[in-house]
């Protein structure tokens, strides 16, 4: 026991120094596309959007790739791997001279972007089933003290240059790094690994072996309706706050700040509470009503001050994924976890794909100077309908495959 918590806080910290070196880059990103191509606001919408997409494109194939390595040869050395190309990445993205040089970092960070579906399988390997989801939370909620450290330091930085808050991350990669290297040890043994077999490290195989699973399979299309709607916020966030608000880089990091502040709230706290008492299925429903509101609200405020209340609304929306999680993981074998979280890596990345280039060209064909209606919220709102689907789907699967009390103590 003594060892799988030092395993733990191990994983834990990778994971915030990931999300700090993530969430740093945030506020300044519109202004360094700005910088580089003489773009409006909308049209830099536009290319970030082109920038997540070419990240994604090539995460699809990538991450399946990963996971099932780790099944093979262990999470510790593909985990390495991943930081170390992260860092390369920021370095290339802090020293870019033209934006082809930003595409490239890009494809550099999608080949190597498994750190956080790796961290789900180590999670995994070294957790009993009915402590899953509140370690999950836990991860989560590192994600989240990142998020809170992230963005604010970024903007900070970002009053100095744009470029400045990318060496810091590079920094953070580096530390990252070298820390899980001397510290991380392996989570998965040698009779539970298997042979890597390429068809199921197929992206699209990835995703059709859940197939096996019927209850996966549904509940997998529900979490990527969710994860779809849910990119709206790193899509469009620091556009949307510029564009109606005319918010400052310090301002979006302060925002994005206080999102990670009731993250981990509702992830290092509530979410203890809340699966026990409520179960996974419950947790996962008020989650997705959360967000839904949230998006709602980012939508139709009229004053930046408003989306400080729909913030910590929407972060409830940390019960979902844990959520998630929790019952997706009880149905599947131990040798399989990193094949599932490849498979949902790649779900993520499908979303990654089509998300920010949705939500990107919804959020600049509604601020356009040629649009005729005048919408920046649209966006949000498209992630609302979203996240409802998802609901509607989640509900009747769960209760289908009696899975309702899961979690529940």
């Amino acid at each position: 026991m003594t060892k799988s918590r030092h395993a733990l806080a191990f994983i834990v910290f990778v994971v915030l120094l990931d999300a700090i070196s993530f969430g740093i880059v945030l506020p300044v990103m519109p202004k360094l596309i700005m910088s580089l191509t003489d773009a409006t606001l909308s049209e830099a919408s536009r290319i970030g959007g082109y920038l997540m997409f070419t990240y994604a494109s090539v995460q699809f194939f990538a991450a399946p790739i990963l996971g099932n390595l780790g099944d093979k040869y262990g999470r510790r050395p593909i985990l390495l791997y991943t930081l170390a190309a992260l860092g390369a990445d920021y370095l290339l993205m802090a020293s870019a001279p033209t934006i082809l040089w930003l595409f490239v970092a890009r494809i550099i960070a999608g080949v190597a972007s498994s750190s956080f579906s790796l961290a789900y399988a180590y999670v995994t390997d070294i957790t009993p089933e009915e402590n899953r989801a509140q370690r999950f939370g836990m991860v989560g909620a590192a994600f989240g003290g990142g998020f809170v450290l992230g963005p604010v330091i970024g903007g900070l930085l970002g009053e100095f240059g744009p470029r400045v808050p990318f060496y810091a991350a590079a920094g953070l990669a580096l530390v990252n790094l070298i820390y899980g290297y001397f510290m991380l040890g392996e989570s998965l043994s040698k009779e539970n690994r298997r042979e890597f077999d390429i068809r199921r490290a197929n992206p699209i195989g990835a995703v059709l072996q859940l197939k096996k699973y019927p209850a996966i399979f549904g509940l997998a299309f529900a979490y990527f309706l969710y994860m779809l709607g849910h990119l709206s916020l790193p899509s469009t966030w620091t556009y949307y706050t510029i564009e109606k608000f005319s918010w400052s880089e310090s301002q979006i990091g302060l925002s994005l700040g206080f999102a990670g502040v009731f993250m981990i709230i509702v992830q290092a706290g509530l979410i203890r509470w809340a699966i026990p008492k409520m179960g996974a299925y419950r947790a996962g429903i008020l989650g997705m009503v959360a967000i839904i509101i949230g998006f709602c609200g980012y939508a139709f405020s009229a004053q930046g001050w408003q989306m400080y209340p729909w913030l910590a609304v929407a972060a409830l929306s940390g019960f979902v994924t844990p959520a998630f999680q929790s019952i997706m993981t009880s149905q599947i074998p131990s040798n399989a976890q990193g094949e599932l979280q490849g498979a949902l890596s790649s779900l993520n990345s499908i979303t990654s794909i089509l998300g920010p280039l949705m939500m990107t060209q919804l959020f600049a064909a509604f601020t356009s100077e040629q649009s005729s209606i005048y919408f920046p919220g649209i966006s949000f709102f498209a992630a609302a309908v979203l996240s409802l689907v998802c609901l509607v789907i989640f509900v009747p699967v769960v209760r289908k495959y009696g899975l309702t009390t899961l979690g529940k103590k």
